[in-house]
């Protein structure tokens, strides 16, 4: 799992970055919001850990600006020593999934991190049940129908990933762009019309709605 860490303490950035590593997660340390909001731009990562008060940028206006101008969905915990509601309100409202105040234990932490995963489908060794016949395994890029296994392409398993992390919710083109491609590979639309007609065919077309004008929409 690819974890973005953005912490300007030295000692607990350390102490952080050396946990999360003994944990077998993948981790890019920021040490200021401007390359923190650059590697959420260019890269894609599983999970985002922002320190609220750091340099250049502070880490919810990272927030704001990859929610808002890029449509990241990357799910975010915000770390902070901030103990005011007005901080706990701004960051919820601007798309923050979690949120833990300093001085917090590193069992806390992971017990947040876990929830996160489950709830996004993070780990790419969990198998997502799509219907009581369809099973999805991300890991290996199969689908598995009551009567065969289906191979898709890796860019196919990333959407359909997307979608069940987000399911009953509207997303755009857009957002799949910003949350599946980095920068320098960006397809066309007719591209991702032509990855979800696949997989349309394989779980069922009833499963991904078109609306028209806006994106799709995943039952």
């Amino acid at each position: 799992m690819r974890v973005l860490l953005l912490e300007d303490d030295n000692l607990l950035s350390d102490l952080l970055n050396d946990h999360l590593l003994d944990k077998g997660y993948d981790v890019t340390l920021c040490l200021n919001g401007q390359d923190a909001l650059e590697y959420l731009i260019d890269e894609k990562f599983d999970l985002a850990l922002l320190d609220i008060n750091t340099p250049i940028i502070s880490g919810l206006e990272v927030l704001k600006t990859i929610r808002k101008e890029y449509k990241n969905r990357t799910p975010v915990i915000m770390l902070t020593a901030y103990q005011d509601t007005k901080t706990l309100k701004d960051s919820f409202e601007n798309g923050v999934d979690d949120y833990i105040k300093k001085p917090f234990d590193l069992e806390e932490l992971d017990q947040r991190i876990l929830r996160l995963c489950r709830q996004f489908s993070i780990e790419q060794n969990s198998d997502i049940q799509i219907t009581s016949t369809i099973t999805f395994e991300p890991e290996l890029c199969k689908i598995n129908l009551e009567n065969k296994t289906v191979s898709i392409a890796q860019k196919e398993r990333d959407i359909l990933k997307y979608f069940c992390t987000h399911k009953k919710r509207v997303i755009s083109s857009e957002e799949l762009l910003q949350n599946i491609w980095a920068y320098e590979e960006m397809p066309t639309d007719a591209t991702i019309r032509v990855y979800i007609k696949n997989l349309r065919e394989i779980i069922g077309k009833e499963r991904i709605t078109t609306i028209r004008g806006i994106g799709y929409k995943f039952e």
